[in-house]
């Protein structure tokens, strides 16, 4: 995919070069979310994020990370012999330099997933990514910055994630699947916020909403804490 010269300037007025990225880390471990969940995966987590959501996990991407090309990228991955991918952040879609990295991994037999916070466009993305979409409910304070044209550029291999806070998240999300027909379009995910939403509770409402979803825990940190980078 080819993007016009001004697109070299990324969200944070960062002129790049092409094939470069600012990466924060690069790693091997269980996959911790989606329906791809307990398998062995390479994670690139790309540097800077335009949204401040309260729940984040990730402050620390924000701002720094190391220059890396797509070739430096690859070899990294390379290295750890699986198959999966997954670029993340972050906002991986801030950064421009992302698609030809993806379109390289999946040129080279990669399952390539991108989890991506929903505000930004999905449409220029290879089709062969599977995109894994939040849609940000209030409690997250971003609400305002959902981009529902995605919802139009949604494929059935794409994923949306809900990450709830309280119930008047999951009532709110609820809305919004049943307004969209998420759960006919792709695979639909519910969340709960690490230490906000007790996993028990938003299970219960789960089950009486009796809306075919799932419900996903972050497993790397129920293996490793929730502190703990690069797993």
């Amino acid at each position: 995919m080819v993007f016009p010269e001004e697109s070299k300037i990324d969200l944070y007025g960062r002129k790049s070069n092409a094939g470069s990225m600012r990466v924060t880390e690069i790693f091997y471990s269980i996959q911790g979310e989606s329906t791809y969940a307990g398998r062995p995966c390479a994670f690139v987590r790309l540097t800077g994020c335009p949204l401040r959501c309260i729940w984040c996990d990730s402050e620390y991407t924000f701002s720094g990370g190391e220059p890396m090309t797509v070739d430096e990228v690859v070899q990294r991955v390379q290295s750890y012999g699986t198959t999966l991918v997954e670029i993340t952040g972050g906002e991986p879609l801030a950064q421009k330099d992302v698609y030809p990295l993806t379109e390289r991994f999946l040129d080279l037999g990669y399952t390539v997933l991108v989890e991506t916070s929903g505000s930004l466009d999905i449409s220029h993305l290879d089709p062969r990514v599977i995109r894994i979409m939040d849609l940000k409910p209030p409690g997250s304070g971003h609400e305002h910055a959902n981009r529902w044209e995605n919802i139009d550029h949604l494929r059935p291999t794409d994923e949306v994630k809900f990450v709830i806070v309280d119930r008047r998240d999951f009532d709110w999300a609820c809305e919004v699947i049943r307004r969209y027909d998420l759960t006919r379009r792709v695979t639909v995910l519910f969340s709960p916020a690490w230490g906000l939403c007790h996993p028990r509770e938003l299970a219960a409402w789960v089950l009486q909403s009796g809306l075919n979803v799932r419900l996903q825990l972050q497993l790397h940190k129920y293996i490793w804490g929730p502190d703990v980078r690069g797993v």
